[in-house]
């Protein structure tokens, strides 16, 4: 015999050999906003331990600031074993820093990435600090995400950047000259909208009538990995042109 509640089901239920008494569980009405009771709305606080991210219009970032100095012990204690100590990685994980120049951050493109040959580095593909704040802050280090302080977080970025000759040994990253320290990215123009994956109202990238009978046996290769890339270095990521 089975008893039902708005809320509850409970009873007893066998499935062959599998016999599971007693149970309880929720039962959610498919229209749960009819029913006085079933669920709440979520608190400020709630909503607040969600909400952590940051625009590149850096909407979200909260005060505060850390030095390139701070930033470094803070990278050999909690960073330099997955990253290297100069941001090089290693054999697992792919570089943060290289092949940048000042030109590079004159321009806000990074001219060697046009060089098939070139191993992607973050700092040669980053567009937005934002984006590199809000990354470190919400995942690293690798084993305890989100155990850095905001101020360390400031420094973490700061001192990654200087890595890259971005900004100087005494520099104090904070809310407040973050803007600036953007127009210091070497490829911060390097990013287009221009495509339609970002529009979806305009032209997509990849046009194409699907089959629906007397279709072709055989598939003909479109595109594939280039040929430098492929299986490029097998067992160390650091050097495979594809990243």
């Amino acid at each position: 015999m089975f008893r039902f509640t708005e809320k509850t089901v409970s009873g007893t239920v066998s499935w062959g050999k599998l016999s599971l008494t007693p149970f309880l569980f929720l039962v959610v009405p498919a229209f749960a906003g009819t029913y006085l009771g079933v669920g709440r709305p979520a608190t400020p606080a709630e909503i607040a331990a969600w909400d952590i991210d940051v625009r590149p219009d850096f909407k979200g970032l909260p005060p505060g600031s850390g030095s390139v100095a701070q930033g470094q012990k803070i990278w050999d204690a909690k960073c330099a074993f997955c990253h290297g100590t100069f941001g090089e990685s290693n054999e697992v994980f792919t570089p943060l820093v290289g092949g940048t120049t000042a030109e590079d951050i004159k321009t806000g493109r990074v001219a060697s990435l046009t060089k098939p040959e070139v191993a992607r580095s973050t700092l040669m593909k980053l567009s937005t600090v934002s984006t590199l704040w809000d990354y470190v802050r919400r995942a690293m280090p690798w084993n305890a995400p989100k155990s850095l302080t905001t101020d360390e977080v400031y420094a973490v970025v700061a001192y990654l950047l200087n890595l890259g000759d971005i900004l100087a040994d005494d520099f104090v990253l904070s809310d407040r000259n973050i803007a600036e320290v953007q127009a210091r990215l070497p490829n911060r123009n390097g990013m287009t909208r221009n495509h339609g994956l970002w529009e979806v109202k305009g032209k997509p990238d990849v046009v194409n009538a699907p089959c629906m009978k007397d279709c072709t046996p055989e598939v003909k290769v479109g595109s594939e990995i280039p040929e430098h890339a492929r299986n490029d270095h097998p067992g160390n990521a650091a050097r495979r042109s594809r990243w």
